[in-house]
């Protein structure tokens, strides 16, 4: 019964953690601080108080409408806290503590987990929208997954810091695949850049794979290429069935990266292994 607690309060905090998102995303719209003032209605922009805040039951409690002018309030608001209560829970079951025993390295790794999920989420959601994969979000995460990189060399090495010093290739072995995945990957988008003119692929694209990479590591990012790939031609075929677009219409492929991180994240190693037992016995 602990345990199922304990999963509520984590999916509670994630849905809080998706409503703050919500804000993010809706403020680097505007280009707005997200770190000062209050929430406020896009429409009519009244002040929004605590009622209006809470993740989810406001949502269904307003059905869906603004309490002050009644236009209709995004979905986004009620999808974007749902799935980040729910990637935080599964981060916190393939990677949280064994038996709610935490030590240092577990916080640390829930904390880089959640913070990385949080800047993909609002990249998945601006580039659905925008078309656009924001700086102010890929820069950040890129850097925060370099430097949980480096921690993991400390921890390898039992933080000992004049050994990684001595520049022994060894010490630096949990870096070496993570950073070979991001530089393959992004270099493989460069190369369609360059090849389709920017036609293909956008620069952003480059970014977000570098980040894949570093987070991902190998062979996890073969996964989620694939999976970007084959999701995003599904979806694809089935918008041009139903004319929602053309063979000649841009779709932001930013997400479908993003899903396919996500499930490599989480399934990489059982997907890895169902296509040994499979394909190669």
């Amino acid at each position: 019964m602990f345990d199922i607690f304990f999963y509520f309060l984590i999916f509670v905090f994630g849905l809080i953690v998706g409503s703050f998102l919500n804000c993010v995303i809706f403020r680097l719209e505007k280009n707005e601080s997200f770190l000062k003032g209050r929430s406020y209605c896009p429409f009519c922009r009244h002040s929004l108080n605590f009622l209006d805040l809470v993740p989810l039951f406001s949502f269904l409690f307003l059905k869906g409408r603004c309490r002050y002018c009644q236009k209709p309030i995004s979905w986004q608001y009620f999808l974007v806290e749902t799935a980040t209560g729910l990637i935080f829970l599964l981060i916190f079951i393939f990677f949280g503590p064994l038996n709610m025993e935490f030590s240092g390295q577990t916080i640390l790794s829930l904390i880089y987990y959640w913070t990385i999920a949080s800047f993909l989420i609002v990249i998945f959601v601006y580039d659905l929208r925008h078309y656009i994969i924001p700086d102010k979000a890929i820069y950040p995460a890129i850097i925060i997954a370099f430097i949980f990189r480096f921690f993991e060399v400390l921890s390898f090495n039992h933080w000992n810091l004049p050994a990684i010093f001595n520049f022994r290739a060894t010490y630096f072995e949990p870096m070496f695949f993570p950073i070979l995945s991001a530089v393959l990957a992004s270099g493989f988008f460069l190369a369609i850049v360059l090849v389709s003119k920017g036609q293909w692929m956008g620069v952003g694209d480059i970014k977000l794979a570098f980040l894949m990479g570093l987070m991902l590591g190998w062979p996890n990012i073969l996964i989620a290429l694939f999976l970007a790939f084959f999701i995003g031609a599904l979806v694809g075929v089935f918008l041009i069935l139903k004319n929602k677009k053309t063979f000649k219409s841009e779709i932001p492929f930013g997400p479908f990266l993003i899903l396919g991180t996500f499930i490599a994240l989480f399934f990489g190693s059982q997907i890895i292994d169902w296509y040994t037992v499979f394909f190669l016995i």
